[in-house]
């Protein structure tokens, strides 16, 4: 919806400064949520090495996104198909974490 909103206002520097702290915030928000949901599934024995892995895969996942985004401007001329892809893409991880059960690992393999 931040990537929407962004969208349709007029580009100024105040609308690029409000779109960059709130995607941080919200990138950054997830933090907490992501290490609540690894302690509930595998325990906090090993949160460091877990959360250190998720972490890790959000950095080759901006990687990716950025380089994509560049392949993508040099091959079509503009940033459509990237802004595009980000919305579609955000709607599909919405929808995948609707599937999260936060149960414990152990206690469903019991069930």
């Amino acid at each position: 919806m931040v990537i929407e909103l962004f969208l349709l206002l007029p580009l100024s520097p105040l609308s690029v400064a409000m779109f960059a702290a709130a995607i941080g915030f919200l990138w950054l928000s997830t933090v907490p949520l992501t290490n609540g949901v690894l302690i509930s599934q595998f325990g906090p024995a090993h949160l460091g090495l877990l959360s250190g892995a998720v972490f890790f895969s959000r950095q080759v996942g901006s990687f990716l996104g950025v380089w994509l985004g560049g392949v993508l401007y040099d091959r079509f001329g503009n940033y459509d198909l990237v802004w595009g892809l980000a919305i579609a893409l955000g709607a599909l991880a919405a929808l995948a974490s609707l599937s999260v059960r936060e149960t414990p690992a152990a206690a469903r393999a019991l069930t």
